[in-house]
């Protein structure tokens, strides 16, 4: 058997650093590789031919070689998955639905694939290739019961580009014994860890040292849930380390309690954790209360944080903003307490009630929810609750205006000096090899820091510890992340409006590329909203129109300095004309994540098209363009 398994593209947020990931880091192309596919790899039988493509660094292949198809993905790669779903199926293909949406919401895929599988697979995947080699899968596979991790295998990195991701992923547990009203992980994984046996986690580290691999994310929901094994995970890894004389750096997500047990915080330094993700939320106790998050209550969070930190240990913070108790005044709390505790990866998110977690079902009953474009995606203004003490056109102005405020050149060199009040020798190790960090550090300044004039240089200069050169990997790195996190309001987010004489002089420009048919399109005030207005241009106007030089230098302009997205169509027509739309495409790259292609039939597979930089639409040629329209 012939097996296909596709991990979609992520739709463009701050939690994808774009930026950082095109422009300054030398040849990566995601943050994290998709661990759960390699891992299903690994439950297949072994004379089963098995081949992962993650859409978010290469293409999907048009015409696989393959008798199944699998494709996987979170709620926020919903409506990719729903696409490649259909469009293999719609080749013929046996099409398989599954990954963490599937398993919240297996109702939702009933009539998008042929086999849904939801739930952890280590039990369901090989009763469905069983199934499938004597040619009887059934509809629907669904695991009830609970997974037992020691029957986990190791994942199959050898089918994973590994070298194109900023880290390796690896899991030791899955489960959470909070309760948090909001948290889908619950639902899906229970309130009892479960954990892998040491044997496991050092097969997994020896499969990745023979790798290269050097910086490590254990996906762990909450790697102290079980905390007497997480001790033990962490005097293991200390010791495996100095046994292989291997200089793995870790990361994790755990709670912040974390903050009141020594000895745990000293066994995180012991095995070279550089840095961990906690879910803060918010720095208001009532609304944490509200959400029953109680293990953020045992002190004040800023004095966790900043325990954490003299352990040599940095934070990467999430935060929410939306609950019942939060006014419009909790917006000035957030940004003074992420000022405060110098949290440069501040991931804020509006409230988001996901099906079958508590807090869906409390809205449910209170009448409280609403309909949205995207109801999985927290990093953009907007929420599926009505809120209680702002309207929702006040929320989304207020998180939008903190953004604009947490992303100035000052806010970032603030927030730098004040962590290293309290982080005074990190262990932060980026992976990179001394000639690539001098070239990272090479492409920061000119790509970055340059380009925002002398205001922006001298923040910069001031945020560097000469003194104490061991924490320039992390000045650097925090200016990485705050640049790009930047370019990514700035592209994606109203944070800031752009003139209205700029945006009628590039909207004109095109006009006059396109024909005047484009003001009924757009106009000059649809193009400030944060909307994202689409225009649908076709390949026939801009290489016969004008020439294909200026048509690019107007695209390029209008999507520097607005928000707008294009739809691109590429005519049957031009086929005497691909090397031009290659090159067209080529120069539309660095916006690619605001670029939909559609190809008609028949240029379909003649004319090269990355689905990894760009959003190729997939669907017969009658259905590109509508297709492309509910994206946006």
């Amino acid at each position: 058997m012939r097996l296909l398994l596709i991990n979609p593209k992520f739709p463009e947020s701050f939690w994808s650093f774009k930026w950082a990931i095109n422009d300054v880091l030398p040849g990566k192309r995601a943050i994290n590789p998709p661990l759960g596919l390699a891992t299903l790899a690994a439950l297949c039988p072994k004379d089963w031919q098995v081949e992962i493509v993650d859409e978010n660094i290469e293409a999907v292949p048009l015409a696989p070689e393959a008798d199944i198809v699998g494709v996987c993905g979170m709620g926020v790669q919903l409506p990719r998955q729903r696409e490649l779903l259909a469009y293999y199926r719609g080749l013929g293909y046996y099409v398989v639905a599954g990954g963490s949406y599937a398993s919240l919401c297996r109702e939702e895929y009933s009539s998008l694939a042929d086999t849904v599988v939801a739930g952890e697979a280590e039990y369901i995947w090989k009763e469905f290739c069983r199934d499938y080699s004597r040619g009887s899968p059934k509809p629907l596979y669904h695991e009830d019961g609970t997974v037992d991790l020691t029957d986990s295998p190791v994942p199959r990195f050898d089918l994973l580009k590994l070298e194109r991701y900023s880290y390796a992923a690896l899991q030791y547990s899955r489960g959470c014994p909070y309760r948090c009203e909001f948290c889908d992980i619950i639902v899906m994984f229970g309130r009892k860890p479960r954990v892998k046996s040491l044997e496991q986690v050092s097969g997994e580290l020896d499969e990745l040292r023979k790798a290269g691999v050097r910086s490590v994310f254990f996906v762990d929901d909450n790697m102290i849930g079980d905390r007497p094994r997480a001790k033990e995970l962490l005097r293991f890894l200390a010791r495996y380390q100095e046994q292989h004389r291997y200089n793995f750096s870790f990361g994790t997500e755990a709670s912040i309690n974390m903050a009141q047990d020594p000895e745990l915080l000293e066994l995180f330094r012991a095995a070279n954790f550089g840095w961990v993700f906690i879910g803060i939320e918010s720095p208001d106790p009532a609304s944490l209360k509200e959400t029953l998050k109680t293990q953020n209550l045992h002190e004040d969070a800023l004095t966790s944080i900043r325990r954490i930190y003299t352990y040599d240990i940095d934070i990467l913070g999430g935060f929410i903003i939306g609950f019942d108790n939060d006014t419009l005044e909790t917006f000035d709390r957030q940004y003074e307490f992420i000022m405060a505790s110098g949290i440069q990866s501040a991931m804020i998110g509006l409230l988001i009630a996901l099906p079958h977690t508590p807090l869906y079902e409390r809205m449910q009953r209170e009448g409280r929810l609403r309909p949205v474009k995207d109801p999985t995606n927290n990093t953009r203004p907007q929420s599926n609750i009505v809120p209680k003490n702002m309207t929702h056109d006040e929320m989304d102005a207020a998180y939008q205006e903190l953004y604009d405020r947490l992303l100035t050149d000052g806010a970032i060199a603030r927030r730098i000096r004040n962590k290293f009040r309290y982080l005074r020798a990190p262990s932060y190790q980026s992976g990179f090899s001394v000639f690539q960090q001098l070239e990272i550090i090479v492409r920061l300044v000119v790509k970055g820091i340059l380009p925002g004039g002398f205001s922006r240089v001298l923040h910069f200069l001031a945020s560097l510890p000469i003194f104490y050169p061991s924490r320039i990997p992390i000045v650097i790195s925090d200016w990485i992340i705050g640049l790009s996190m930047r370019q990514f309001a700035l592209h994606h987010m109203a944070v800031k409006v752009p003139k209205t004489t700029a945006v009628d002089r590039h909207l004109a420009a095109v006009q006059a590329l396109v024909g005047g048919d484009m003001k009924e399109r757009l106009s000059s005030r649809a193009m400030t909203q944060a909307a994202e207005p689409n225009l649908v241009i076709s390949s026939s106007d801009l290489l016969q129109r004008r020439g294909l030089r200026r048509a690019i230098r107007c695209l390029r302009r209008v999507m520097k300095h607005t928000h707008a997205s294009i739809t691109l169509r590429l005519d049957s027509h031009q086929t005497t004309k691909l090397k031009q739309i290659e090159h067209l495409l080529k120069r539309l790259a660095r916006y690619g994540d605001r670029v939909f292609v559609v190809v008609d039939d028949n240029l379909w597979g003649r004319v090269t098209v990355d689905s990894s930089v760009f959003n190729l639409v997939m669907a017969r040629t009658d259905e590109r363009i509508s297709t492309a329209s509910l994206h946006k």
